[in-house]
């Protein structure tokens, strides 16, 4: 725990050094985000009616261009735990660290930097502070990797981008094998209000346990609404037994009514039960049975930067092998998301 938190101020002392030293010393930004959450039902009885305070996400980030072509990121990122068992204060890691090089329209990504594996469609949804992308939610793969990455436009109108890279596939943790992970994505942009975009992977595990993903999604936006709609797959190679495939789709909309309100909704169809799913933050599922999650709310925006939105999440199961329907899950929140 010291560790950490001498880690952050360490990097505050270097940034207020910086400050100091340079004439154009770069840009100190950051966000957070959290709720006031109650679980009126879910189908593990121990967390039904527990409810309260968390941050789900604190950002603390550092940009700084070092010359015409190269700059720097360094972010921190700190949450609460979301497993409602462990008390702990929201312990600060690095999110991101890296330098890029950017020449017109392409760029060379060298360090901890986002992969291409949700990047456009969290972009696109929107609403990363009330929940995750559907691949991001169940644990498909990692916003982000240690590695190096190529990404930019082609043509002379930029139609065309790509995002590739090269990556330990462990996250931004340190590396433990001899595998690799790559990670591709190729989007369409026909006009300002429409994108397409695929999206592959490969990670090769040790053994015959390799993990390859496919995605495909594709959105319409303007200025007053957007909707999206996507699809994914994923097979987990078993050493000595049959591949284990998970696939999900997913539909959301955003509409703005106001200058400050928005209402969005998302559905998620989970056609393969997630055996993962007891371990996800916030909101855990049942590993045994196939699920449809909903998230819908309203985004008020009282002043610039600042978001209240009051919203459900639900999930609705099937009947899982052993003939057992688990209770469905709900739980309403007040989330709140301001930035500077």
């Amino acid at each position: 725990m010291r560790v950490f938190q001498w880690m952050f101020v360490l990097v505050i002392a270097f940034t207020m050094i910086l400050v100091a030293d340079e004439p154009a010393p770069g840009k100190i930004s950051g966000y957070m985000f959290g709720d006031y959450y109650w679980v009126a039902q879910n189908h593990n009885s121990d967390i039904e009616n527990m409810n309260g305070f968390w941050l789900r996400r604190v950002y603390f980030t550092y940009d700084k261009g070092l010359s015409d072509a190269f700059s720097m990121r360094l972010r921190l990122e700190m949450a609460h735990p979301g497993d409602f068992t462990s008390k702990s204060t929201a312990v600060p890691f690095i999110k991101d660290a890296y330098l890029k090089y950017k020449k017109g329209n392409h760029q060379i990504i060298l360090g901890i930097s986002p992969t291409p594996t949700w990047e456009v469609v969290e972009k696109v949804w929107g609403y990363r502070s009330v929940e995750k992308t559907p691949l991001d939610l169940q644990k498909f793969g990692s916003s982000r990797d240690f590695g190096v990455a190529l990404k930019g436009k082609l043509g002379s109108e930029g139609k065309v981008s790509y995002h590739l890279m090269l990556a330990n596939g462990n996250s931004n943790k340190s590396e433990t094998n001899k595998g690799k992970k790559v990670l591709l994505a190729l989007g369409f942009h026909p006009t300002s209000n429409v994108v397409v975009e695929v999206y592959g992977d490969f990670d090769d595990h040790p053994g015959e346990a390799d993990v390859y993903t496919l995605q495909g999604f594709a959105a319409y936006k303007t200025k007053k609404a957007r909707i999206g709609v996507q699809f994914a797959s994923q097979t987990h190679e078993v050493a000595g037994g049959d591949n284990v495939s998970r696939e999900l789709g997913s539909v959301f909309v955003v509409v703005r009514s106001s200058e400050k309100v928005a209402l969005f909704a998302r559905v998620d169809r989970l056609f393969d039960a997630n055996p993962k799913g007891a371990s996800i933050s916030y909101i855990p599922f049942d590993e045994t049975a196939k699920a449809t999650f909903l998230v819908g709310g309203l985004d008020f925006t009282p002043i610039k930067n600042v978001h209240l939105m009051p919203n459900a999440e639900i999930v609705l199961y099937e009947e899982n092998d052993a003939g057992v329907k688990p209770d469905t899950d709900l739980i309403p929140r007040l989330t709140f998301y301001y930035k500077f």
